[in-house]
């Protein structure tokens, strides 16, 4: 299998420091373990590698004293925790880790950042820095083909997605079965293990309908009805999806406007491959009815995987008016407003709406289309 350097190697590298944690979050099986083993090779010093969901690594850090932690430690350098969400109690342990030991360097890894957040918050306030690695980004892929390549390929990524074990695969019927697997076996997993979730079919209903109507506006109200789910339990669901890593929330923009909306959501799949598991749907580009939704999603969530690996700050929206008036993505940064309409086709010509231009006139605006949309990802 082609081994394609991650954006986040040399960020990683760069950012380590001693008595600091450095956390790296992102969904199971997006290659967090792999891209920890690249950087503990290339900085090639004493290390420990601990798996938090093997009871050996509970054992070991079961007690929480400067004494055994620095015993364990020994002569070594480096720490690394896989899985760190599973161990109990694991901020306070880091924490103490920290403090207690002079140069100590650590990196946690997690597939929940609902445990982490919990776990790693307060203790490790001033005392770590987040990073999150998703499928694999266009821009990961730019570094190992050409244009031509990029182009030949680009419809079989808004379809299958980017999880790197993919890339062993060179047919259709594989990738498929490995991403029916990949929902199957390892996608509900993280959610299912949280108290009191378990009701599985109603988690996968939710799933489905979010893949029908992605990037289309979500009432919590409608969906209760559908599923027969209080308001309540479908946006604590939600939430649960967005932290495992599944989901990201789109919320509508504004600042001027009476007629903006913005108590509506859209909610987008982080990878299409995942989103047309859940439907079971891999046919081509041109026997599909979903082609503008599947462009529209690919481009943004590699746009922000761009965002993340090129530490770029960034408050995203969506824009839309009670007159029907809307922009597809905006972008806050720093103040400065920029207005993006994702568009599969082109044979009607995209104009900025007069009500987005009047109360923004600062504002950039551009159309993303097939023939310009490597420049936005940074493919």
């Amino acid at each position: 299998m082609k081994i394609i350097q991650r954006a986040l190697e040399n960020v990683l590298i760069n950012s380590i420091q001693d008595n600091k944690v450095l956390v790296l979050v992102g969904a199971r099986r997006v290659g967090k373990t792999e891209l920890v083993k690249k950087v503990v090779s290339k900085l090639n010093k004493p290390a420990l590698v601990l798996n938090g969901e093997d009871e050996d690594t509970h054992d070991l850090l079961k007690q929480k004293s400067a004494r055994n932690y620095q015993k364990l430690m020994g002569s070594i350098q480096l720490l690394v925790i896989d899985e760190a969400q599973a161990i109990p109690n694991i901020g306070a342990k880091l924490k103490l880790m920290v403090d207690s030991i002079d140069g100590i360097q650590i990196i946690a890894t997690g597939s929940s950042v609902f445990d982490l957040n919990n776990q790693l918050g307060e203790p490790l306030v001033g005392r770590k820095k987040t990073f999150m690695l998703y499928p694999l980004a266009q821009m990961e892929f730019k570094a190992e083909e050409n244009y031509v390549e990029t182009t030949s390929k680009f419809q079989e990524r808004l379809i299958f997605g980017g999880y790197p074990e993919l890339e062993q695969f060179d047919n259709w019927d594989d990738k498929q079965q490995y991403l029916k697997e990949q929902v199957s076996s390892y996608l509900l997993k993280d959610i299912l293990a949280f108290e009191g979730i378990r009701k599985r079919d109603k988690i996968v209903s939710l799933l489905r309908m979010l893949a029908f109507r992605a990037g289309s506006e979500i009432s919590l109200e409608g969906i209760g009805r559908d599923l027969q789910m209080s308001k309540a339990t479908v946006d604590r669901y939600l939430d649960l999806l967005t932290k495992v890593f599944i989901i990201h929330k789109v919320s509508g923009f504004s600042r001027n406007l009476d007629n903006e909306i913005t108590k509506i959501s859209k909610w987008f799949f982080y990878d299409n491959g995942i989103r047309n598991a859940l439907i079971n749907n891999f046919n081509p580009m041109n026997l599909r009815n979903d082609q503008g939704i599947l462009f529209e999603s690919y481009v943004l969530s590699e746009r922000l995987k761009f965002q993340e690996y090129t530490r770029i700050h960034s408050s995203n929206y969506f824009w839309r008016t009670h007159t029907k008036q809307e922009i597809d993505w905006i972008e806050d940064r720093g103040g400065q407003l920029y207005g993006y309409e994702v568009k599969w086709n082109l044979k009607k010509k995209v104009k900025i709406p007069p009500l987005w231009k009047k109360a923004y006139p600062q504002a950039e605006f551009k159309v993303i289309s097939p023939d310009n949309y490597l420049d936005f990802i940074g493919g």
